[in-house]
């Protein structure tokens, strides 16, 4: 009898869902790469309960509807997009391939969605919005605010759609599973580099003859010769502010005159905030699980925070969405896009750019097919009434 094993070889076609992109990813990059994607905070609470959340919710089909013709378009601040996604803002990726963060841009402008960049990316954000992809630009709050200004001027000059502030990183999480690859900050132990050095094509992908990574959007916060993936990790670490406020998201808006997002809500009453000081966007997040362990699930505060809201402000949910049947739930419950961070990383991470159009080719067919199984031919109609949450 043949037993159920997934698939962890090279051939992207061979890939059934996001599962056995990440079952290749694990088996082409060291494990300290996979790691840092896969990991999270503490006990990894927060983690499971993101996963769990979505399995929890079920779906009530309609039936003797015709879905032979089938739209997982959607508006997204004023524009359609092909399907509910959006790449989500992800750090370090070139150390999982190769000018990582070009290949999400290109994946994503040719899905048709858009892509949200780190500002910890490894390329720089003129070369991304070059693709022509829909972008827009995540900042961390760091000390230095004049620097921070000059990344939202170069923002603005080179046509990015939004700002994306993240606000849950006033101090980093407790990722211990990421900590025990190394004998000192970014030093990787005994075991690590035996285990580099068994993976060749990663090797010879990342750090042959490119070098170590480098951050391509930081040069005014980093000390000289000091950009690469290696040397700047322990620096910026001190360069969180744990001093942010709601007057710093208003110096923001004050600078920034376009689509200006807030990224790490869970709160309704944080919300309303964010919306009375003319926020534009909601990432609902708690960060894939990687800051706070014990975390309540974003799914599961999404319908309060749109009830608190209204219809009109924009909600992108983010964290634990692996099947394309999760963004479903999330449009279902008044999502109006959701983010995909490691779904779309471990094709990236197994293939490159092919991998990464692969998760999204897989999520599309996926949402496809759950909107034709479900009767609901058209996105834009999904409502909460295609869905069941448990009770309490």
């Amino acid at each position: 009898m043949t037993r159920r094993r997934l698939y962890r070889g090279r051939d992207l076609r061979r890939a059934q869902n996001i599962a056995e992109l990440r079952a290749m990813a694990a088996a082409r990059v060291p494990n300290f790469c996979f790691e840092y994607l896969e990991g999270g905070a503490d006990d990894e609470l927060s983690l499971q309960r993101n996963r769990s959340s979505y399995d929890a919710i079920s779906f009530l089909p309609r039936t003797l509807i015709d879905v032979s013709v089938r739209d997982l378009s959607c508006p997204l601040f004023g524009s359609r997009v092909d399907m509910p996604v959006v790449i989500a803002p992800t750090g370090f990726n070139g150390l999982l391939s190769h000018q990582g963060d070009l290949m999400l841009a290109e994946a994503a402008r040719d899905a048709g969605i858009p892509m949200c960049q780190s500002m910890v990316s490894t390329v720089s954000l003129e070369q991304i919005t070059a693709t022509g992809v829909r972008h827009w630009m995540q900042i961390y709050p760091f000390k230095d605010r004049d620097n921070l200004a000059g990344v939202v001027r170069r923002a603005e000059q080179a046509g990015s759609e939004a700002i994306v502030l993240t606000t849950d990183v006033p101090l980093f999480g407790n990722r211990e599973w990421d900590r025990r690859n190394y004998r000192a900050p970014m030093k990787l132990n005994l075991d690590s580099l035996i285990d580099v050095a068994m993976r060749p094509r990663w090797v010879w992908d990342v750090l042959v003859p490119h070098g170590m990574p480098r951050f391509k959007n930081l040069g005014g916060f980093l000390p000289p010769g000091q950009d690469s993936a290696r040397n700047a990790a322990t620096f910026l670490s001190t360069q969180m502010d744990p001093s942010l406020n709601w007057r710093d998201v208003q110096w923001l808006r004050d600078l920034w005159p376009r689509k200006l997002i807030i990224k790490g809500i869970l709160s309704a009453e944080d919300a309303l905030r964010a919306k009375s000081l003319g926020v534009d966007g909601l990432v609902i997040t708690n960060h894939g699980g990687r800051q706070l362990d014990g975390c309540t699930a974003p799914i599961e505060v999404l319908p309060d925070i749109r009830d608190a809201v209204g219809p009109e402000m924009t909600l992108i949910v983010d964290s634990g969405l692996r099947r394309g049947s999760d963004f479903v739930k999330a449009r279902a419950l008044g999502a109006d896009a959701a983010m995909s961070g490691r779904a779309t990383l471990y094709g990236l991470a197994a293939g490159g750019k092919p991998g990464a159009a692969r998760a999204l080719e897989i999520l599309r067919t996926e949402i496809d097919r759950t909107l034709g199984l479900l009767g609901c031919p058209v996105l834009a109609e999904l409502n909460r009434e295609h869905v069941r949450i448990p009770k309490g």
